[in-house]
């Protein structure tokens, strides 16, 4: 098997347990405290890594402007994706939030629109119009109008969480700092948010052996390792058929809250869940159009 693959597949693999993973931790933290200490080891690990890769050196040529524009993605895009993301999965089942958390590919097609100036097609719109038809599927779960009411605010949430990750993704793209030296300082950034509001709040962590065990988890695997993996696979193989196994992760997330937290896998989740990612090769697919014309 090609080097590319068995990267995109253990980046697969870490990050389909994210739901399982955060919601299991989230019955004894609250989700500043999973972000506070998920992140420090998620920096820590990067920075061992930039060192090695001797990235480092990419940080002394940013000036101030720059640190203040990266500290402004990773506020957006690692500190408030995931607190969205983790406030949802503790107001809805672990399954639901995932599958809404790909929303964000659509979110990212918009913003591309907005800040890229890329073109607006009727191919890009039914992509959006199907992904926002899929979440309603999971979220109103066969009925439509009685939805309840935590699961409502917790898919307020994931769709916040879809949106932070969207425009992030435009503005990485636009502003083209190195990703390795630039995702260690999102990290941080995220860290220090979390660390000052602790302070403020007097909020202590007490962590046990399973909980340390699950935040290093979640801060080293699915977040600084599958990062990494992820970015190689890219590097390697193609993108287009890379990216396209991304798409694998909410199936299999479905599979591990199935086992670790005994949610039932709902026929509406599973609908919905294929009406988005039909909504995201549909968009896809005028990509390699565009690139073959």
């Amino acid at each position: 098997m090609k080097k590319e693959y068995i990267y995109a597949g253990i980046s697969i693999f870490l990050w389909s347990t994210t739901a399982t993973v955060t919601k299991l931790l989230l019955g004894s933290l609250n989700s500043m405290q999973i972000l506070a200490v998920s992140s420090f080891f998620a920096f820590i690990f990067l920075l061992i890594l930039n060192l090695f890769k001797k990235k480092l050196n990419e940080i002394k040529k940013y000036k101030i402007k720059d640190y203040l524009q990266i500290a402004g993605m990773g506020a957006l895009g690692v500190f408030l994706y995931y607190l969205f993301l983790y406030l949802g999965t503790n107001k809805m089942l672990a399954s639901q939030a995932f599958i809404l958390n790909y929303l964000w590919p659509m979110m990212t097609v918009v913003f591309a629109c907005i800040i890229l100036k890329e073109k607006m097609t009727l191919r890009k719109i039914l992509a959006i119009v199907l992904s926002f038809v899929g979440v309603i599927i999971v979220t109103a779960n066969g009925n439509l109008l009685n939805i309840d009411n935590n699961t409502l605010i917790g898919a307020l949430f994931c769709i916040l969480a879809a949106i932070s990750y969207g425009l992030f993704s435009v503005l990485n793209k636009y502003k083209g700092y190195d990703k390795y030296a630039s995702m260690m300082l999102y990290y941080l950034t995220t860290f220090i948010i979390c660390i000052i509001y602790l302070l403020i709040t007097r909020t202590t962590i007490d962590i046990g052996i399973g909980q340390a065990g699950g935040l290093i988890w979640s801060g080293i695997a699915t977040s600084a390792i599958a990062f990494t993996t992820w970015a190689l696979a890219l590097q390697k193989g193609d993108t287009a058929k890379i990216s396209n196994l991304a798409y694998i992760t909410p199936f299999l997330s479905l599979v591990w809250t199935y086992f670790f937290l005994k949610e039932n896998i709902s026929i509406y989740s599973v609908l919905g869940l294929v009406v988005i990612v039909l909504g995201i090769f549909i968009q896809l697919k005028e990509k390699k159009v565009e690139k073959n014309s």
